[in-house]
């Protein structure tokens, strides 16, 4: 009897776990009415997931179909998050604060061959150091932004799928 209870205790365990796993990794939200009526996933699975570098999004390739002759674009904004250190000419720290970078990836306007629309795959652009520093302030102009090494924190990611002429988006994914 004790084994029992304990396997169903490990069995509910493990489930939980696989439920948080999978809360990582955002679910697709379908809005029939923001797309052509009979809109509906031929071949693959809209999805995003992370690289193993923590801050890589990557979207996947997949097929709409019963789109008509409508266009759609695909969309991955993404949020970071970087510590900046202000040195002033002295060489002495400062301040330190946060810094949010914003990036964009899309496809640019996807036109459907005979009713199916082939999507492609979007990969976020992790900001460069150089990137985070234009975007950087100090309070003083003379002092000298920098990175913190190993501060670039992915905050979040939202992937969109949207048709022409009509609101919001069809496809929406949405991580942490």
């Amino acid at each position: 009897m004790k084994r029992l209870g304990f396997i169903a205790v490990l069995s509910m365990l493990l489930v939980g776990l696989w439920a948080s796993a999978a809360q990582a990794v955002g679910t697709p939200v379908f809005n029939a009415a923001a797309a052509p009526q009979g809109t509906h996933v031929q071949r693959g699975t809209p999805s995003c997931s992370f690289a193993s570098d923590g801050l890589t999004v990557v979207c996947s390739t997949f097929e709409l179909a019963g789109v008509g002759n409508v266009d759609a674009t695909a969309t991955l904004n993404t949020e970071y998050s970087a510590t900046i250190d202000c040195t002033n000419r002295g060489g002495e720290l400062v301040e330190v604060h946060s810094q949010g970078i914003a990036t964009t990836a899309t496809t640019g306007e996807l036109s459907p061959v005979n009713g199916r629309l082939r999507v492609p795959s979007l990969t976020s652009d992790t900001p460069t150091e150089a990137e985070i520093l234009a975007e950087a302030d100090c309070p003083n102009r003379n002092w000298t932004p920098s990175v913190q090494p190993g501060s670039l924190t992915l905050e979040s990611s939202v992937y969109t799928v949207t048709f022409d002429g009509f609101t919001g988006a069809y496809i929406t994914i949405i991580d942490p």
